[in-house]
């Protein structure tokens, strides 16, 4: 039996209460924000809840806000190509939907954890994101207990973002190489990386040396209309 995301927001801020720091339902998606303290306690909600049915976790990601905001990223909605990729000024955000109940509640924090949940039987889908407490020790409770394909997303949110998951079976990198220093995913890990790897004639093995290749911007850094949720801006040519 399906069931609409403006019912379910509204039986979830019943049912929940201040375990929500808030509920949002935009472009046609449920979003919900969690304190770390609450995560396991709400996302338990969300699996056994007989209205709900969330059976599945489709995927599991890390988030660094560390640069979130910043006037280096620029607004536009022009072509994808050619030279009409330069940058509109003075075009409004289509992205700002304004402040969202809650959201100073994250104020500050610079590591957050998504997971998208599915109800087969209910017909709906949930979005669901946290913030850690700690920017410099990023640490939630694992939700491998909860949804067993947990596993290996917080292994790669691990890997990628450094964020730590209290309770996992088996915590390890998943995607670098052995011996990879840094979370390449954090905003502050340069593009470039830190050591580049190449083939030794003379040694007859692969072997790592400091990268040699200069860190630089060529294309500006732009967030664009998705035109499933926006309509395409017309042009004259």
């Amino acid at each position: 039996m399906a069931v609409s995301l403006e019912f379910i927001k509204d039986y979830l801020q019943e049912e929940l209460g201040d375990k929500l720091s808030s509920a949002v339902l935009a472009v046609g998606e449920l979003t919900l924000d969690v304190p770390a303290s609450q995560w396991l306690e709400v996302c338990r909600f969300l699996r056994h809840d007989d209205m709900l049915d969330c059976a599945q976790l489709t995927d599991l990601c890390g988030v660094d806000y560390l640069t979130y905001g910043d006037a280096e990223w620029d607004v536009t909605t022009a072509s994808r190509s050619g030279f009409s990729r330069a940058v509109q000024a003075g075009e409004a955000d289509p992205f700002d939907f304004g402040e969202q109940d809650g959201e100073s509640a994250f104020a500050g924090k610079r590591f957050a954890v998504v997971i998208h949940l599915l109800s087969v039987s209910r017909n709906i889908r949930i979005r669901v994101r946290t913030r850690c407490d700690d920017n410099d020790f990023p640490v939630i409770p694992s939700l491998v207990e909860v949804w067993s394909s947990a596993n290996w997303y917080e292994r790669e949110a691990f890997d990628l973002f450094g964020i730590m998951f209290a309770g996992h079976p088996d915590l390890r990198r998943i995607l670098t190489d052995y011996g990879f220093v840094g979370h390449p995913f954090r905003k502050d890990f340069p593009l470039i990386g830190h050591v580049e790897m190449r083939y030794d004639a003379a040694q007859k093995r692969v072997i790592y040396e400091p990268v040699s290749i200069e860190a630089r911007i060529l294309v500006p850094r732009t967030i664009r209309a998705d035109q499933h949720f926006f309509p395409a801006v017309e042009r004259e040519d």
